[in-house]
């Protein structure tokens, strides 16, 4: 679905999740997850540990916050880089087993717990930054609402991503299209940073701010970066007109000469040079007894 629920269709869907799956997060987060549910084997070696180095150095340089939670930490591999980088970071997870792997340099910042739980120790205090990737998929829609409440209370920057699109993995129970999380996070008066470019989290990664500005400014904002794309996507479509017309003249020169290549005088015409070099070769003497009587006349 394209558009934002409304609060019947919300309360249906949540009824339906509810009937159909009553995991329980703690115990299914587990060895076997961990090793065939994150598409290569979740565990401490250079593909992850180089992932999110690259997410920490542009949270350090793009962003500078000064203290970050990483709500869903897993393995604590993004704590353990930004901490690298002399940032506050911290972690939970709501898998023990996840917990139980963290380095044992970065264990005391790392806590097992619910992000929809208002009541976790980390959340006593506020952060500059939190961090959120992949998370909410995996939670009851009812959950998923009361971890982005919790986000908004406690700080007033967040980076997000949730797949749109990935139904397949066993756990994804709470799969939506990117409007849909705006919305829940509008309601808490965060909107999208528009300037900022997250895609180095995951193609569809949001930055959500808290906005101050009235609507006016807000609708402004999203109007220019609107007509941007749209000028960008009209262009690109134009240009990929003008590319098609001059592959068709060239397709149909090609077949022109196609045509010519397969007539009679052209073969004909083929047939007389290969009698001409068997007759006269290029550079022997009767081509140039050739030459000379040419020249004479």
């Amino acid at each position: 679905m394209n558009t934002p629920y409304d609060d019947q269709s919300t309360f249906d869907r949540r009824s339906t999740f509810d009937r159909r799956s009553t995991f329980d997060r703690r115990s299914t987060f587990d060895r076997y997850y961990y090793a065939s549910g994150c598409g290569l084997p979740y565990q401490r070696d250079e593909h992850w540990l180089s992932f999110f180095g690259g997410i920490a150095e542009r949270i350090a340089s793009d962003i500078a916050p000064g203290s970050v939670l990483d709500a869903g930490c897993a393995w604590g591999f993004l704590v353990e880089n930004l901490r690298q980088r002399n940032l506050e970071a911290y972690g939970m997870d709501i898998s023990e087993y996840a917990i139980s792997n963290v380095h044992p340099s970065i264990q005391p910042f790392c806590s097992v717990g619910s992000i929809s739980d208002q009541t976790q120790p980390v959340f006593s205090h506020r952060y500059d930054l939190i961090v959120c990737i992949e998370v909410l998929e995996h939670m009851q829609p009812v959950e998923a609402e009361k971890a982005v409440v919790n986000f908004c209370a406690h700080t007033d920057d967040v980076l997000f991503s949730s797949t749109p699109f990935d139904y397949k993995e066993a756990t994804h129970y709470n799969v939506h299209p990117p409007e849909y999380w705006a919305e829940l996070f509008a309601r808490q008066g965060f909107f999208r940073d528009i300037d900022f470019d997250a895609s180095f989290l995951t193609p569809w990664a949001v930055r959500f701010r808290k906005k101050q500005e009235p609507i006016v400014r807000l609708v402004s904002d999203y109007e220019r970066k609107f007509f941007l794309l749209w000028k960008e996507n009209t262009d690109l479509r134009s240009l990929a007109e003008e590319m098609r017309r001059e592959l068709a003249l060239k397709i149909g020169a090609a077949n022109r000469l196609q045509e010519i290549e397969n007539s009679r005088s052209w073969l004909f015409m083929q047939k007389l040079i290969q009698k001409r070099e068997r007759w006269i070769p290029y550079g022997s003497r009767r081509e140039r007894i050739l030459q000379k009587i040419h020249l004479i006349k």
